[in-house]
């Protein structure tokens, strides 16, 4: 089965962030991609942001390589150096440990298309401009501990 049924495969857009942080996601759509596939030594998602969505609220890897591939549409990226436009066929890296905090915002009036690829060592992570990390064990906490009581998705 090499090639996938895009249309087969259920998009959700299910999060686990705490409220306030789940409202910037509500227009993201995805697909998981590499259970489908029988993957398992790293994930891929095929991810459409309505206008206006963010692809998450803005984070790092501890553990985890991320590469990232617009598709259509476009999207602006956003990191500790500012905001990029990123265009279809456009690429951008993110690789682990690196903790410039990461994510696409759909600034424009179409959805935006991209696909997401990550592999690595699920050790953890946090974000910029929010108190919260994420646990290798998929908990949200505060960045002094205390959890927040939601499962990362």
């Amino acid at each position: 089965m090499p090639k996938l049924d895009l249309g087969a495969i259920e998009p959700t857009n299910a999060t686990g962030y705490p409220e306030p942080h789940d409202k910037a996601v509500a227009g993201r759509w995805y697909r998981r991609l590499a259970p489908v596939a029988g993957l398992t030594d790293f994930g891929a998602s095929h991810v459409v942001l309505k206008p206006g969505a963010w692809s998450s609220q803005r984070h790092w890897h501890d553990g985890e390589d991320e590469f990232l591939v617009m598709i259509a549409g476009e999207a602006t990226l956003v990191e500790d150096d500012g905001p990029t436009t990123l265009r279809a066929g456009d690429c951008a890296a993110f690789p682990k440990g690196v903790r410039n905090g990461h994510h696409l915002r759909n600034d424009s009036a179409e959805d935006c298309v991209f696909l997401v690829v990550g592999g690595g060592e699920r050790t953890g992570g946090g974000y910029s401009d929010i108190d919260m990390l994420f646990t290798a064990d998929n908990r949200y906490t505060r960045k002094d501990g205390t959890p927040y009581g939601s499962d990362r998705v």
